[in-house]
């Protein structure tokens, strides 16, 4: 394996890529080579750190969630599902999340050396990001107060959904055949962590038929409002930042 490609994840690290002779387009006539370098640096190097920032935060989110409705009594079983499906969902998608297991990768020869530092800052961000969107998603609140924390939940955790459907599903670079495998995973996990605070929805129609037939709208925006944002932020996220070439707005 070369140095500078990685194989424990879908983001092609390969930099020695050689176009056959007589192949590929030509610097003098094409009109994107100026272009051309910042959108080789930006997807081999931005990108997956930018996955590896997004991935921990998600997967701390799930994690902490899980615990933090009731430290003293939750358990062993719901924060190791949560845990676990919610790891095995990120890196089917793709990327390493665990400063420890990066390491461990570079050490093989599987993580260009550039990366190494790299991915550990953007894992560590993102465990605090995680850790941050879980402290504001869940509390002991009452009625009305809990409107924020419900929403807020229902934004991560449909975004999380999205994320894996768009990427896994849809998304050229990291389609993969374990897509509906892990959609379904992501769904568990989410209900596991965040159920205690919004019910875990992430799907308006979900919302809506029990609403109409019970004839109950309270806070029924919540489940508009919150899954609709996520969506919107996954697209964001994608069309600016981790798409290929094909779904990138901005093809840097």
């Amino acid at each position: 394996m070369a140095l500078y490609e990685s194989k424990t994840e879908l983001w092609d690290l390969d930099i020695n890529v050689i176009q056959p002779e007589g192949k590929g387009p030509d610097p003098a006539t094409d009109g994107n080579s100026s272009t051309e370098p910042f959108r080789d640096a930006f997807q081999r190097y931005i990108q997956p750190c930018l996955a590896e920032l997004l991935g921990s935060s998600l997967f701390i989110f799930v994690g902490c969630l899980s615990v933090i409705e009731n430290t003293e009594g939750t358990g062993r079983l719901q924060p190791a599902l949560a845990h676990g499906l919610a790891l095995g969902i990120v890196i089917a998608v793709g990327g390493h999340f665990n400063p420890a297991v990066s390491v461990s990768v570079f050490l093989i020869g599987g993580l260009n050396i550039t990366l190494l530092v790299p991915y550990i800052l953007a894992q560590m961000c993102g465990g605090m990001i995680g850790a941050g969107l879980a402290k504001v998603a869940f509390g002991n609140y009452l009625a009305d107060t809990q409107i924020v924390p419900a929403t807020v939940a229902e934004v991560i955790m449909t975004l999380f959904l999205t994320m894996v459907v768009c990427m896994g599903a849809v998304n050229g670079r990291t389609r993969s055949l374990l897509a509906p495998l892990c959609i379904g995973l992501t769904v568990t996990a989410d209900i596991l962590a965040g159920g205690a605070v919004s019910g875990a929805c992430m799907n308006p129609a979900r919302a809506f038929g029990p609403a109409v037939v019970a004839d109950y709208w309270s806070y029924h925006w919540i489940y508009w409002v919150g899954p609709m944002s996520g969506a919107l932020l996954t697209a964001s996220f994608i069309r600016l930042l981790l798409g290929d070439e094909k779904t990138r707005v901005l093809l840097i």
